[in-house]
């Protein structure tokens, strides 16, 4: 059995490049864990949509011990990641589902869910597949839970603000590649020259091919799908230049 240290290293390394994306990362991430918490309480059964490597529910369940988590994603390299993060803790339950196919909510175990929680991968689908998916949602929520979505929201009215800010992450990056963080290229080439990683990064590059991003919307987009799919509310609980999170409450 491999040692779930392994697992832990890919874990941080994933972290460290999706940080050089987001540098304010681990900010989002408390800001949707304080709605969490606030909203469903210290014990909330929670579903982590295109969950990844596990990154929110490993903060999920360090805050709040008795939550359970059930991930949902179809990326075979980072939900061996999660398999071997997660190998000995029954409080997290991962499924393979593809959000474009209508019928992937049959996968999932029996709801409703307290909270349904996403970072930074909506923008892979398609607007179709996005609003159609919020009324997924809205089904799998129960009344008073909500919904939380951390993602790139251009916002077109501010121009001379996004300019500046993408200007300021890039001398960033070029600072942070200096010292040698790996963008997303160099991580999954690492990732394919593991031996224990190999076969699923090969059988991922097979099923996505290159990182192709459906669509981003302003925020107020979200929050107008999100009540149009049946939520009762919407709004933004935390933002920066370029993103939010979106909160809806069913």
């Amino acid at each position: 059995m491999t040692d779930r240290t392994h697992w832990q290293d890919w874990q941080r390394s994933w972290d460290r490049q999706q940080e050089w994306y987001l540098p304010d990362r681990e900010e989002r991430f408390r800001a949707m864990l304080d709605v969490v918490e606030a909203a469903t309480g210290p014990e909330p059964r929670v579903l982590d949509l295109a969950c990844g490597t596990g990154s929110i529910t490993e903060r999920l369940l360090a805050r709040l011990p008795g939550a359970v988590s059930v991930g949902v994603d179809q990326d075979p390299a980072l939900m061996a990641i999660a398999r071997g993060l997660f190998a000995d803790d029954p409080r997290f339950t991962l499924v393979t589902a593809d959000l474009t196919d209508p019928d992937w909510a049959a996968r999932l175990p029996p709801g409703p869910f307290d909270a349904v929680v996403t970072a930074t991968a909506l923008h892979w689908l398609r607007t179709d597949d996005l609003v159609r998916l919020y009324g997924d949602l809205a089904e799998l929520v129960r009344p008073g839970g909500v919904l939380l979505n951390a993602d790139h929201t251009p916002e077109p009215s501010i121009p001379l603000l996004t300019a500046a800010a993408e200007a300021f992450q890039q001398r960033r990056q070029e600072r942070e590649k200096a010292e040698g963080v790996l963008d997303w290229a160099q991580w999954w080439a690492s990732a394919a020259a593991d031996p224990l990683l190999a076969e699923q990064v090969a059988a991922r590059n097979a099923l996505y091919g290159s990182h192709a991003d459906g669509a981003s919307h302003p925020a107020d987009w979200h929050t107008a799908r999100l009540v149009e799919a049946g939520f009762r509310e919407a709004g933004v609980a935390w933002r920066s230049v370029t993103d939010a999170l979106v909160a809806a409450v069913r």
